[in-house]
């Protein structure tokens, strides 16, 4: 009983750590194309894409510092589905071809028909994120 009641406590508090975790950082949708273009319509939001490659630097540089800062985790995932595709991987690859990826990271964002709306390359502060992130809502906003 005492190794159950053990197990079960561990268990919720590393639940409750993976809860606090995913506020503190972007959380990514983890679904193919055509279910966040979907969701996207359900939730009448934008789509931010975050465009990477296994081997780039700026890539793994974004997901560790700018993507765990905790104003751009709190307006993206309020404002955004938000995705993450290596694009020489299964469906990215098809992706990088439409959107005509060639340089990473590519930061992309879309309107709910999976249209670009604005796109940056390269690594980005959080500040200059959430500015980027602002120019393309107010598109929506002016539509």
């Amino acid at each position: 009983m005492l190794f159950i009641s053990i197990f079960c406590s561990a268990f919720s508090q590393q639940k409750s750590m993976d809860s606090v975790s995913a506020k503190d950082s972007i959380v990514f949708v983890h679904k193919n194309w055509k279910h966040i273009l979907s969701e996207a319509k359900m939730k009448d939001k934008y789509i931010f894409v975050d465009a990477n490659t296994s081997w780039c630097g700026p890539c793994k540089l974004l997901k560790t510092t700018t993507f765990k800062d905790k104003s751009v985790a709190a307006f993206f995932n309020n404002h955004f589905i938000n995705a993450s595709f290596d694009m020489e991987k299964g469906e990215g690859v098809a992706l990088a071809d439409k959107w005509k990826v060639d340089a990473y990271p590519s930061l992309i964002i879309l309107n709910m028909k999976g249209e670009i709306v604005l796109e940056k390359i390269g690594y980005v502060e959080p500040k200059d994120l959430i500015d980027f992130a602002k120019q393309a809502l107010s598109k929506k906003l002016n539509n």
